[in-house]
């Protein structure tokens, strides 16, 4: 995998990602700005400043009821890989069981609809996945430290 080149603003945002007033940030403040940002842009902006963002629509494991949800999220040829981190919470995200519970969604990713069905990577494709995942964002290891005995999920969303 080739080296990351990160400019002195990007490495700073990622700094503060890993923070826990960044990680706070990136769960509290972002994700109702990115519903609406990219609803108007078409996509093309974002309150994560230039890292890769889409806005998983799926349903509520329990009410059914559609949920919105911007995720940072890394490519992997057709596939989308987003990451269950929470921040490195000791719990998953509720999206985690959303997906698990109704694996067919749609992604607004790039400014297109995407349908998609998610699966949870296990195994050897997970360590590849883990190491793709952190060449995008190098703050998953910290969260990883921060979540305990949890390993944090991640979700392959293919086409369908």
């Amino acid at each position: 995998m080739a080296e990351r080149e990160l400019n002195v603003f990007h490495r700073a945002l990622e700094n503060f990602a890993k923070s826990k007033p960044g990680g706070w940030y990136y769960l509290n403040i972002a994700p109702p700005v990115d519903r609406v940002l990219m609803k108007v842009s078409g996509g093309r902006l974002n309150a994560n400043f230039g890292f890769p963002i889409l806005v998983l629509h799926n349903k509520g494991a329990k009410s059914g009821i559609v949920r919105e949800t911007p995720l940072l999220y890394a490519p992997d040829g057709d596939n989308v890989i987003v990451v269950a981190s929470k921040a490195g919470s000791p719990k998953n995200p509720g999206w985690y069981y959303n997906l698990k519970a109704h694996p067919d969604v749609e992604v607004n990713r790039k400014g297109k609809v995407e349908q998609r069905r998610a699966r949870e990577a296990q195994g050897e494709e997970y360590e590849r996945l883990w190491a793709v995942v952190n060449h995008g964002y190098a703050g998953y290891e910290t969260y990883q430290g921060r979540a305990g005995d949890r390993k944090i999920p991640l979700m392959v969303l293919e086409p369908r």
